[in-house]
C-alpha cells in the first residue's frame, strides 16, 4: 500500500468513533464503545508501522529538534503521512477523555457536537475551548472541576 493510499484511507480508523460521540452520544453503545481507551489503537499500530522502519532518522529529528530537521521530516510524504497518523490517535484520545468528561458532567450533547469537531480538526483548540466550557458549567453548578479518569 502506497503512502497516499495510507494517508487516504487512515481517517477511516477513528472516524467511526468520532460520529458516535458527535451524532450518537445517547446511544447505549456509544458509551460501551467510547469507554475503552482501545479506540485509538489501531491508529497507533499504524502509527508504529509507519514510525519503526525510520526510528533512527525520527529519533534523531526529534530527541534534539530544530526547525529545519523538523521542518525536513514533516515535509516529505512519509514524514507528513506519520504525523497524521499521529495527530488522529492523539486527537482520537483526547476526544475520547472530552466526550467521556462531558457526559459525566452533564454537558449538552448539542453544546459538544461542534466542540468535538473542533478537537478533531484543531486537537488543541478544541481541548482548550471544552476546559473553558468544563469551567463554565463547574461555576453554573459550584463544583470544582476534578480531573476526569482517562
Amino acid at each position: 500500500m502506497s503512502l497516499e493510499e495510507i494517508f487516504a484511507c487512515s481517517g477511516l480508523l477513528v472516524l467511526p468513533f468520532w460520529i458516535l460521540m458527535a451524532f450518537l452520544p445517547h446511544w447505549r453503545w456509544t458509551k460501551r464503545i467510547i469507554g475503552s481507551p482501545l479506540i485509538s489503537l489501531p491508529a497507533a499500530l499504524l502509527y508504529a508501522g509507519l514510525v519503526l522502519p525510520q526510528l533512527g532518522a525520527i529519533w534523531s529529528a526529534v530527541s534534539s529538534p530544530e526547525l529545519g530537521a523538523i521542518a525536513t521530516l514533516l515535509g516529505s510524504p512519509a514524514g507528513a503521512t506519520i504525523a497524521w497518523v499521529h495527530f488522529l490517535a492523539f486527537d482520537l484520545f483526547v476526544g475520547r477523555w472530552v466526550y467521556l468528561d462531558s457526559r459525566a458532567r452533564g454537558v449538552s450533547a448539542l453544546l459538544m457536537a461542534p466542540v468535538l469537531l473542533l478537537v478533531l480538526m484543531l486537537g488543541p483548540i478544541g481541548f482548550a475551548l471544552y476546559l473553558g466550557l468544563r469551567a463554565l458549567y463547574a461555576l453554573r453548578s459550584n463544583q470544582v472541576p476534578a480531573p476526569a479518569a482517562l
